[in-house]
């Protein structure tokens, strides 16, 4: 307003004012505002830039009230001064108009987007936003009000609305820009370990481990046994936290908590592979301790991704290469399914691993990573000799159908091509046909006769093998005698129950592929041509 007012004239501050409004020239303006807001007396140019830079810093949007309690701590101290608290209104006097608050959401946010774009021009406009934040997050953590509270809670209570902000992302905060003062505010709140109600509220907002969609939306809260500080931060994977934790020996690198999960998993869950690492270069930490679902760290790192921890574990002598989960899927069929293209062949280079293993729905690796369309996968196990891509699961389809129903079209190419020492038989929708036995080898004896369709070359019709099927005899559950006698010639006879014919064995869980359906269509728009 005031770059509006210095023009003399209506025409220079008309112009002036349409040249902000498209967002020409706001630079300037906003540098003014700063050096404005800088030049305020006492605490209202820490309380104007502080808020300036939670909201432009923070891993989500902030209510009004979660900023102004953010504001009012103060690193060093034992607990939360209420007094310190400022209102609203003193937020935003502060910030001489460059925040604004939501009225529908009560949201604090910059006053124009733009604002965000300058701040972001210029990084040096905040002294180490992030160690501060962190900071600020994990002294509030520990105030001693807060560690009072009960892990039960069902709600958070409303004089403490930043405890939620602070539970779940200081850590994001510390990744960005650990130092040696937020390092040490760590360790003090993780050696509580899931006595804190921040372990809780964590875990129960997220984290799907603990909790699934509809136990959350119930409020339970998550099984918090046996979690401890080093679960903690290796779900949060700070690694040099981690480093410090392990180097205290007060925690067991080999706990389990309530899933039977290690700090070992939950590094890999986390996708940290270097605090994986560092877990393993642990002499302690012992690999092969799977979680509840019979998941051990070689089938969390092949289903993540991470490369050079599935080679780290593969050198120990007892890691099982081949160890199926409680569902019966092996490292090499989560590898096959999340479309790892190098773990896939570091694993089937192992000489232990069965390349062809079914699980308790009766899928192979190609199957699911067929479903999921990665095509270079397919390829890798379509060249082995030991991978039948035409096995079909407990319902009856086969790699190719998974590859269909899920709209795959590559690798259905890929899958419907012709491959040497096949004895594809023809399907439908993934589902393979009763048809001709494979033509006898040269070495068999075989019988002058007539040529077959498969000899010539040419596939059997699909259809040829469905045959018309006929219902079998009515049971004589009512004799004509039996009719006659109990029923006079007035009453009508009680009709036998029909039994409907037999449905071909195909059509039972078959589910017709594009090809036939595209042919009944156009046939049945021959038949009933539009009007």
């Amino acid at each position: 307003m005031d770059a509006v007012l210095e023009d003399a004239t209506i025409h220079q501050r008309r112009q002036t004012l349409h040249k902000m409004t498209n967002g020409f020239g706001l630079e300037d303006a906003y540098s003014a505002t700063l050096d404005r807001i800088r030049g305020q007396r006492g605490n209202k140019v820490r309380l104007g830039m502080e808020a300036l830079m939670w909201i432009s810093c923070s891993e989500r949007p902030l209510k009004a009230d979660e900023l102004c309690q953010a504001l009012a701590v103060e690193v060093g101290t034992a607990d939360l001064n209420v007094r310190n608290v400022p209102s609203t209104r003193t937020l935003l006097s502060c910030t001489l108009g460059l925040v604004t608050i939501d009225e529908q959401s009560s949201t604090a946010r910059l006053v124009h987007f733009t604002l965000q774009e300058y701040i972001a021009a210029h990084p040096d406009l905040f002294i180490t936003p992030h160690s501060m934040m962190a900071e600020i997050c994990l002294t509030y953590l520990n105030f001693q009000s807060i560690c009072d509270l009960s892990t039960s809670l069902d709600t958070i209570p409303s004089t403490m609305p930043f405890l939620h902000y602070a539970s779940c992302y200081w850590g994001f905060h510390a990744k960005k820009h650990l130092t040696e003062g937020v390092k040490l505010l760590a360790l003090q709140l993780l050696r509580r370990d899931a006595g804190h109600i921040s372990a809780d509220i964590l875990l129960r907002e997220e984290s799907v481990d603990f909790l699934s969609w509809s136990d959350r939306r119930h409020g339970k809260h998550p099984d918090l046994r046996g979690f401890t500080g080093l679960h903690y931060i290796s779900y949060m994977g700070i690694t040099e936290i981690a480093i410090a934790m392990v180097d205290m020996k007060v925690w067991d690198s080999n706990g389990r908590d309530s899933n039977g999960a290690t700090p070992l998993i939950w590094a890999l869950k986390s996708r940290n592979p270097m605090l994986a690492k560092l877990f393993l270069e642990q002499g302690d930490v012992d690999p092969t301790l799977s979680d509840k679902q019979g998941l051990t760290p070689l089938a969390h790192a092949a289903k993540a991704g991470h490369q050079d921890v599935v080679e780290l574990l593969l050198q120990r002598k007892n890691v099982n290469p081949d160890s199926g989960d409680e569902g019966g899927r092996t490292p090499l069929s989560y590898a096959a399914g999340s479309g790892h293209e190098g773990i896939v062949k570091i694993l089937l280079d192992q000489g232990d691993v069965n390349s062809d293993s079914s699980d308790k729905d009766g899928r192979t690796p190609l199957s699911y990573a067929a479903e999921s369309g990665h095509e270079s996968v397919v390829k890798i196990l379509l060249e082995r000799e030991d991978v039948n891509p035409d096995l079909s699961d407990i319902n009856g389809r086969t790699p190719l159908g998974h590859a269909e129903w899920s709209g795959k079209i590559d690798v259905v190419r890929l899958l419907s091509e012709p491959r040497p020492f096949s004895h594809k038989k023809p399907q439908i929708g993934g589902r393979t046909l009763k048809g001709p036995s494979p033509a006898p080898s040269a070495q068999e004896e075989v019988e002058p006769g007539p040529v077959s369709q498969q000899q010539q070359g040419t596939l059997p019709d699909p259809r040829d093998d469905i045959t018309e099927a006929t219902p079998p005899p009515l049971p004589d559950r009512f004799p004509l005698n039996q009719l006659q006698a109990s029923h006079p010639a007035s009453a009508p006879a009680p009709i036998p129950t029909l039994h409907a014919a037999p449905v071909p064995a195909i059509l039972k869980h078959s589910r017709p592929s594009k090809t036939i359906r595209q042919i009944l269509r156009n046939t049945r728009r021959k038949l009933f041509p539009p009007s």
